[in-house]
């Protein structure tokens, strides 16, 4: 089963490299990740920017090798980085990339937007790590069922329209917008919501969703069964697990994946959820980690998982999917940076 990875984490069986070996295996890994084609010594010697000549490099290419941090697939192929050589890079070569003021602007800008409410705020997440890394970004959190209803209120949107924002034990809010058959001035919904508080409040959310149809002190007023109904229409679905994935087409895109016979296994994996959701959610909570060449379904072999698990009660996390050549230097900024301000939000 693949481990997650985290930078400056060292393991015991980590190889000390020399400094040519850290020099030579960085610029292979960044060569690679550019070209998404095996590394040769001649290509080396010639984009690397390394003053090596191309039989000193070959040498050191085989020493990576035999440390098994890089693999070929045959004796006369250039190299490439193994998971484990991937693996290592991570813990002990990386360094974030530093982004710029008006990116993490534009992050808060966007999530700002989209409040508290979970479903929003997991989407746009998802949509912003896409866009931000040209990765397949993801979000996820188990199910709401059982978060328990600490807070309700009715907010008047229209003369028939009006919001439910249900606040979650996690901290989060779930929101449903109520289409009400008849118009309800806002005194009235205010009389709605104390009902509604005092039936409800403390209850699971699997609970709450079921006491809407069910409890008859909820249907003897004329203004509480017409919001009941409107809640019961918005609510059609349970509050199960949530998933999002934005940016099919990044991964698409990547040389690895570009035949169909690669790519629509790994869409069918995304699709079914699992293993990618235990997967993401299975590490440190608040710390962004490296899954490398997913062994828990094969359709997974050829990819990388970046995942950051929000801290707090709400079982949760965000992350990018793409080829184990991914940049992760970005990628990790960038995550870490959504995730983490997903968590303050959800915490606010």
């Amino acid at each position: 089963m693949s481990q997650p990875a985290f930078i400056g984490h060292l393991n015991p069986g980590d190889p000390d490299l020399s400094d040519r070996q850290r020099r030579v295996f960085a610029a292979l890994v960044t060569l690679y990740g550019e070209t998404a084609r095996p590394v040769g010594s001649d290509m080396m010697a010639r984009a690397s920017g390394i003053p090596l000549s191309s039989a000193s490099l070959r040498s050191a290419l085989a020493e990576l090798e035999g440390l098994g941090l890089v693999e070929r697939s045959r004796a006369a192929a250039g190299r490439v980085p193994s998971d484990r050589g991937y693996e290592f890079f991570v813990r002990a070569l990386l360094t974030p990339a530093a982004l710029p003021p008006e990116l993490v602007q534009e992050v808060d800008r966007r999530l700002l937007a989209s409040t508290r409410d979970v479903e929003h705020l997991l989407g746009e997440a998802s949509k912003l790590l896409s866009s931000l890394t040209r990765q397949l970004g993801l979000a996820h959190s188990s199910s709401l069922d059982r978060e328990r209803l600490s807070a309700l209120d009715l907010e008047p949107l229209g003369e028939r329209r009006a919001l439910m924002v249900l606040g979650l034990g996690a901290g989060a809010v779930r929101t449903l917008v109520l289409e009400l058959e008849s118009p309800l001035h806002p005194g009235e919904l205010a009389e709605v919501c104390a009902v509604l508080r005092e039936r409800l409040l403390g209850r699971w959310l699997a609970e709450v969703r079921d006491r809407l149809g069910s409890d008859p002190e909820l249907v003897r007023r004329s203004a509480v069964r017409l919001v009941v109904k409107a809640a019961e229409e918005s609510w059609s679905q349970p509050a199960s697990t949530i998933q999002f994935s934005a940016g099919l087409r990044h991964i698409a895109e990547q040389p690895e994946f570009a035949g169909s016979l690669q790519l629509a296994p790994i869409l069918r994996v995304v699709e079914m959820g699992e293993p990618i959701h235990r997967l993401m959610v299975e590490s440190i909570e608040g710390q962004v980690a490296v899954r490398v060449g997913l062994d828990e379904d094969r359709a997974l072999a050829g990819c990388s998982l970046v995942t950051y698990p929000l801290p707090g009660a709400l079982r949760a996390a965000v992350g990018v999917l793409g080829p184990r050549r991914m940049d992760y230097a970005r990628a990790l900024a960038v995550v870490d940076a959504v995730g983490s301000r997903v968590a303050d939000l959800l915490q606010a």
